[in-house]
């Protein structure tokens, strides 16, 4: 019985090294290189070629390589049935808790504008904003959007969550469902977006999103980059409805180097480094989902399909 790891990039060989020292027993094979498939009884997948996981007959369980699995429970050739489950990386919440605080910092000290003048030799010093000038609000408060949100309110900011089924119980106020998201925009000064990529969020970062607004809203999206209506996203800006955008997510990935976003002067830009999963931290429930499965045991961080998270 074995393991196999299919990804689109070049983190499989550690993927797999980080497995195989916490449990030599269990083979582990690189879906790129020969390997006998007939054995292999879990995928662990990242973005992996659509209907790749019907090459594999023995299949118990798919198991995500990071916090988002949109991109499983879209592949067509997803068994159905199957399993599939996510991986919690303890330090996953801290660090995208950490990038959104330095990021809003950074708009409200202008220091993007810094960067540029420093390239061009300009000593142009502008005005600054504090913490308890602005509000933010942060879509999603699943593992990720509650740390973000209580790092927040750590730091001094006033801060809103909306959700668009559950209301958690926080020490900030929540609003919920499609008849409180308006109400819930409108005192947004700075939007952070964390939902999860479901049918219904498809695309909710959008015009009629952008319209109930407050003018000269900042945009960061942290979570999918299908969540974003790109064309949107630019005439707001070029309009004024948005002062700006920090994008660290895209439909496309790596941005293409045609795509607008590049030269657009408003939109700043980071190539999917908000948190990233490491593979020693979460290589252990990987390992007990496998040996969970092989039991006939039900796995944990398993996935609803119908919620898509």
């Amino acid at each position: 019985m074995a393991l196999v790891i299919i990804r689109n990039d070049d983190k499989t060989e550690t993927w797999i090294r980080a497995i195989r020292e916490q449990a030599p027993d269990i083979p582990v094979f690189d879906y790129h290189k020969p390997h006998p498939r007939e054995t292999v009884r879990m995928a662990g997948v990242w973005k992996h070629p659509s209907g790749s996981l019907g090459e594999y007959p023995g299949l118990l369980g798919v198991h995500g390589l990071g916090a988002g699995v949109d991109f499983i429970l879209e592949d067509p050739g997803l068994p159905e049935n199957l399993p599939v489950l996510r991986v919690v990386d303890p330090f996953l919440a801290g660090d995208m808790a950490e990038y959104v605080l330095a990021q809003i910092l950074s708009y409200l000290r202008q220091l993007p504008r810094y960067t540029l003048d420093k390239a061009n030799r300009a000593w142009h010093p502008v005005s600054y904003a504090r913490i308890g000038d602005f509000r933010v609000g942060i879509m999603g408060l699943g593992t990720l959007g509650k740390a973000v949100a209580e790092l927040l309110v750590r730091a001094g900011f006033s801060v809103t969550g909306w959700t668009s089924h559950s209301r958690p119980q926080t020490g900030y106020t929540v609003f919920t469902g499609p008849e409180e998201k308006q109400a819930f925009l409108a005192g947004t000064d700075i939007l952070v977006c964390l939902l999860p990529l479901t049918p219904d969020t498809r695309g909710i970062l959008n015009a009629e999103t952008f319209d109930c607004l407050p003018g000269g809203t900042f945009l960061i999206n942290v979570a999918r980059g299908p969540l974003l209506d790109e064309g949107a996203l630019i005439r707001a800006l070029d309009t004024g409805r948005l002062s700006g955008a920090c994008l660290d997510v895209f439909s496309t990935e790596p941005l293409p180097d045609a795509h607008p976003f590049w030269n657009h002067p408003s939109i700043q830009i980071t190539p999917h480094v908000a948190s990233v999963s490491e593979p020693a931290s979460v290589a252990g429930q990987i390992i007990g989902n496998y040996r969970a499965l092989l039991r006939g045991d039900s796995p944990e961080n398993q996935v609803s399909r119908l919620r898509g998270y």
